[in-house]
């Protein structure tokens, strides 16, 4: 059976980073685990480096923070196995399984990426408006890799510019929703101001990358195009 390796981009988690390394390594799938510490002030480190003396991981530290999309990219460079699986540092209640959830259709050749997302109830409802910026998904790396350049330099945009690559190319994407999968709120991390601040500059570098990258955009409608016309 085809392996994965496991990329889990860590920035200030020293409250949850210990579990969702600990739950990765559970899973049969995954033989390597990188860890990318993207510049913590916090005791993460710390907590990577004596959690390597029980698990056999790759862990990167950067002196300062570089983005989400730079530190997905270097796990994606440190890689040796064909899949790719990107885990969120920060979640909270974690589901047995759901690694197995998102690689099952890439092994069965049915999907090119699979994104695992998880919900929010509002007035009663399950809802998750914003699907495509799940952190959790898997994908084979000889399809991530031609964009590795742009992943650097996106950001929190990341998950927008593969999601819009994907589709621009072609390739088929999955949507799983992960019931009882869990993430840490940015109100419960921080102070109300910082964490709406943050809010705020993440929207704006999703927006950012989306009109950067409006080739792909264009890719996207001309295909729309010739598949309505034939």
């Amino acid at each position: 059976m085809k392996k994965a390796s496991a990329i889990i981009c860590v920035y200030n988690e020293e409250k949850t980073i210990k579990d969702v390394i600990l739950s990765v390594s559970e899973a049969i799938i995954v033989s390597e685990i990188i860890v990318v510490n993207d510049g913590s002030t916090d005791n993460t480190k710390q907590i990577i480096e004596v959690l390597k003396k029980e698990i056999e991981i790759t862990d990167i530290h950067f002196k300062e923070n570089k983005g989400k999309g730079y530190a997905m990219a270097v796990g994606v460079e440190n890689a040796t196995n064909e899949i790719i699986v990107f885990i969120d540092a920060d979640q909270t209640k974690i589901i047995p399984g759901y690694i197995d959830q998102m690689t099952n259709p890439l092994l069965k050749k049915e999907y090119d990426m699979v994104l695992g997302y998880s919900t929010i109830n509002i007035l009663r409802q399950d809802v998750n408006p914003l699907k495509i910026l799940t952190g959790e998904r898997a994908m084979y790396k000889e399809n991530i890799t031609p964009i590795l350049g742009k992943m650097k330099e996106s950001r929190f945009g990341v998950e927008t510019l593969l999601y819009f690559y994907f589709i621009s190319i072609g390739k088929t994407v999955k949507f799983i929703k992960l019931t009882g999968l869990k993430h840490k709120d940015k109100y419960k991390k921080v102070s109300f101001k910082k964490a709406t601040t943050n809010y705020i500059n993440e929207g704006w570098e999703i927006s950012y990358t989306a009109i950067k990258n409006y080739d792909l955009m264009l890719k996207i409608i001309n295909n729309n195009i010739k598949n309505f016309k034939a």
